[in-house]
Order: structure tokens, then C-alpha cells, then sequence
């Protein structure tokens, strides 16, 4: 039987490797200069929402005063194992609360598929624009959209170290018209370990584009969406000054 987002909780140690191919620095420098060109305050305040184990904010809090927040704890235990001058805290996209204010919200690796149905899309944006500052910007990138999903498909991703080797094969398919499905597959073999086979499931919430743009600016966003920006795209929102 399949469980839920293994991969942020019980394999979690293992997240890196199997995304060892995704260029991190690349993406950050690509958003750092969107942050740059939408930011409206002088505020060098950075919240990376849903920010799995870091990688991103390796790159932000070089040039931000970042802080980090996941809906999991082994995830974020792995985050802070190798980044120590960023803060980390445990929450809910849709609901968390700081108590402070942020100059950059950023929702990366299409994590915001994760809150699933419209009604916690808007949610989810609305908590973001409490917790910006006026003029600051918050940055999302998308899942896919439902004309985007091809459903009934198999993708293989490899990892080959050496004490370690990783075959993760998906299969997609479809829940109901906005709610896509990932099964994945895992075959992890270690050195003295052995190998172990581990299946997982991801269910992500299929936006349309023009009501995704509809309720940011329903919450009070000057939104846009930049369709060749960060491969699917990019919704860039400004909070009004």
C-alpha cells in the first residue's frame, strides 16, 4: 500500500540524492533577479515556504536574511544539518503563523500543488499576504495545470552513488478533474544494507491559470504569471503598497 510523501518524511535522508541532478544554484539566481526587479521594499527579509531540505535557501541566505518553514520534520532536520544561519520552523502553508512580516515569500519546486483544491489555494495566498510587507512580493511556482497533466505515463529517475543506488519509478494518473496523482516506486540498495522497495503517493491540486490570477488579485495581489519563466512557469504577486 502506497504512503503519502515518503519522501519528505521516512526517506527524507535520501531527498537529495534522488534530486542530485536539479541545478539549485541556477533556479535561485533566476529568482533573485525576479525578486529584484517586482520588490518594491528595502527589506532583505526572505520566508521560503514548503523548503524541503534547503537547498534554495543555501543560495538565498547569501544574499537575504532567510528563514525557512515545511510541513515536515525529517525534511527539515535534514535542511539543518547543512545550513546553519538560517532559521527553520515546522508549519502548514495554508495556515502557519510567524508573527512577522517577510519583504520576499517564495513557494518553490511546485509544492504549491500540495494544498490541493481552490478553496485552500486561496487560503494558502491570503496567509502569504498577511505576511508580507507592503510592497514586498512573493513568488510561486506551479504545479501543472489539468490540460498540462498527461496522466497514464511511467518516468524512471536514477541515482547511481557509490554506496548507494536509487530507481524511483512513477506512474501518473488522475484522482478527479484537479487533482493529479503521482505513485512512486523505490528501489534502494546499499551497500551491507541490501535493497529495499518502498512506494509512495503524491496528490497535487491541477490550477488553472486564470483562477489561479483570479484569487491573487481577489486577495489583494498585483499579480501576473510569467509563462516562460522556471520551466512551468512562474506567479509573481505584489502586495500593494
Amino acid at each position: 500500500m502506497a504512503k503519502e510523501q515518503l519522501l519528505y518524511k521516512n526517506l527524507a535522508k535520501y531527498y537529495d540524492l534522488v534530486y542530485s541532478d536539479k541545478n539549485y544554484k541556477e533556479e535561485s539566481e533566476k529568482i533573485e533577479r525576479l525578486i529584484e526587479k517586482y520588490k518594491k521594499t528595502k527589506g532583505k527579509k526572505l520566508l521560503d515556504v514548503a523548503c524541503g531540505s534547503g537547498k534554495h535557501l543555501q543560495h538565498f541566505s547569501k544574499k537575504y536574511s532567510c528563514t525557512g518553514i515545511d510541513l515536515n520534520k525529517n525534511i527539515l532536520d535534514e535542511a539543518k544539518k547543512k545550513i546553519k544561519k538560517v532559521r527553520f520552523k515546522q508549519g502548514n502553508m495554508i495556515n502557519f503563523k510567524l508573527n512577522e512580516k517577510f519583504d520576499i515569500i517564495t513557494c518553490l519546486f511546485s509544492s504549491i500543488g500540495y494544498v490541493k483544491t481552490y478553496d485552500n489555494l486561496k487560503k494558502t495566498l491570503k496567509n502569504f499576504y498577511a505576511h508580507l510587507n507592503q510592497g514586498g512580493v512573493v513568488l510561486i511556482q506551479p504545479w501543472f495545470t489539468s490540460t498540462q497533466w498527461n496522466k497514464s505515463t511511467a518516468h524512471l529517475q536514477t541515482y547511481e552513488g557509490e554506496k548507494i543506488k536509487i530507481s524511483r519509478m512513477a506512474y501518473s494518473s488522475i484522482k478527479s478533474k484537479n487533482i493529479s496523482v503521482m505513485e512512486m516506486h523505490y528501489l534502494i540498495g546499499e551497500n551491507k544494507k541490501g535493497v529495499k522497495h518502498f512506494i509512495e503517493k503524491h496528490e497535487m491540486g491541477l490550477f488553472e491559470i486564470k483562477k489561479f490570477l483570479k484569487i491573487m488579485k481577489e486577495v489583494g495581489f498585483d499579480s501576473r504569471h510569467l509563462s516562460k519563466a522556471m520551466g512551468r512557469g512562474i506567479y509573481i504577486g505584489i502586495k500593494k503598497e
